[in-house]
């Protein structure tokens, strides 16, 4: 009796902690998949606002010239590149200069994160006349039609916007051809979703805008590993959608191995379980007195990652409790639906279908790596540059 009960509490518990992705996955995998809405009506006289773009770079003077030069093919001639050159010890600055950017030095020990970097250079770009402002990620390569994308759609309305982030060294080695169909999943798919039920599709960190009104309504004060979410759940307590432009998008470069990731997945998850415990009270309190726009942040902070997901789903089925087993079907049919979308509409199913046989031991690794993110989730971490390889040392 008391074992019975004692394993119906823990089948509850694995429901319950498993449970806000899964809702989450399902209602934006099939609203990815309605009719987009149709455009806003522009305004024959009015003109394109000043845009600039923002850079925060932390060591990065190998790939910050790549991407100045990759911005400034995507606009005219008048656009304005602040890269801010963060607690540099290379030639950052001196890179971005020569490739034609405004570099804005900020040695201070005392600030670190990159929350810090995008304080100042937001600070400097509000002082000239840009009208919004776009982040771009040092390692980063726009498409050619960002800049008008994004000064279109501020045109028609947005006060906040985030561009489709994808993989740039997609085929470079087993993980980041894994980390293509994740970044489609999780970067296209979910925010796409979001945008067909008008909610706020979310800021992913990379390719993000923002017009000066929400930066003097809400100074950009993120100062976590996840600033990027940290600023999202601020803008969407305070009523501020961010729109979700799939017109055109910026493409990162990741990791290639397992060691070199290890770092950064652990401070990326870490910060996602610090962010929770600070603002999941918060979102369920508002939800609590009307606020329902605020159940989609509420869940997709609760969500698991989805290695952790299929790992806690897999020690549910193992559990003799028939019910237990059930959702775990429906949990593991879910799962499929989304990822199956993601590498149907994405890059190419086949290559999908390849990188799908790493999973396992993907999801070995991250229980490898789950002490060091416990230990990311107990205070903020610093900003380290991720180490870049070539693709023959994932060999």
């Amino acid at each position: 009796m008391f074992l019975s009960l004692l394993l119906g509490l823990v089948g509850i518990a694995l429901m319950l902690a498993t449970l806000p992705l899964l809702a989450e996955l399902l209602i934006l995998t099939a609203a990815a998949l309605l009719p987009a809405p149709k455009p806003p009506e522009e305004d024959a006289t009015s003109q394109f606002p000043p845009i600039a773009v923002l850079v925060p770079a932390h060591n990065e003077e190998s790939l910050i010239g790549r991407c100045v030069r990759s911005v400034r093919a995507s606009a005219d001639a008048g656009l304005e590149i602040f890269v801010v050159a963060h607690n540099c010890t290379d030639t950052t600055a001196a890179e971005a200069d020569a490739a034609g950017a405004r570099v804005l030095v900020l040695n201070d020990a005392s600030r670190k994160g990159k929350g810090c970097a995008l304080s100042y250079g937001f600070g400097v770009a509000l002082a000239g006349p840009a009208q919004a402002i776009l982040v771009v990620d040092a390692d980063s390569l726009v498409d050619s039609g960002l800049i008008a994308a994004v000064r279109q759609k501020f045109l028609t309305g947005a006060r906040a916007l985030q561009c489709r982030y994808e993989v740039y060294n997609s085929q470079d080695s087993r993980r980041t051809k894994l980390m293509t169909l994740a970044f489609y999943a999780f970067n296209v798919i979910r925010p796409r979703g979001r945008a067909r039920l008008g909610l706020s599709a979310g800021i992913l960190g990379n390719g993000f805008a923002l017009h000066r009104d929400v930066l003097t309504q809400i100074p950009y004060g993120a100062h976590s590993i996840v600033e990027d979410l940290e600023y999202h759940l601020a803008l969407v307590r305070a009523g501020i959608r961010v729109e979700f432009l799939n017109a055109a998008a910026v493409r990162g470069e990741m990791p290639l191995t397992a060691k070199s990731a290890q770092t950064q997945r652990a401070r990326w998850e870490g910060g996602r379980m610090l962010m929770m415990r600070q603002w999941v009270p918060g979102l369920m309190a508002d939800v609590s007195r009307g606020r329902l726009r605020l159940i989609e942040p509420l869940l997709d902070l609760l969500a698991l990652p989805i290695a952790t997901e299929v790992t806690l789903l897999l020690v549910a089925a193992c559990l003799p409790i028939t019910w237990l087993r059930l959702y775990v079907l429906g949990a593991f049919s879910v799962l499929f639906l989304h990822v199956m979308i993601a590498a149907i509409l994405g890059s190419g199913f086949w290559k999908a279908m390849e990188a799908l046989t790493t999973v396992p031991a993907y999801i070995l690794w991250k229980l490898w790596i789950l002490p060091e993110i416990w230990r990311a989730s107990k205070s903020n971490a610093a900003w380290a540059r991720t180490k870049r390889e070539s693709p023959a040392d994932s060999r």
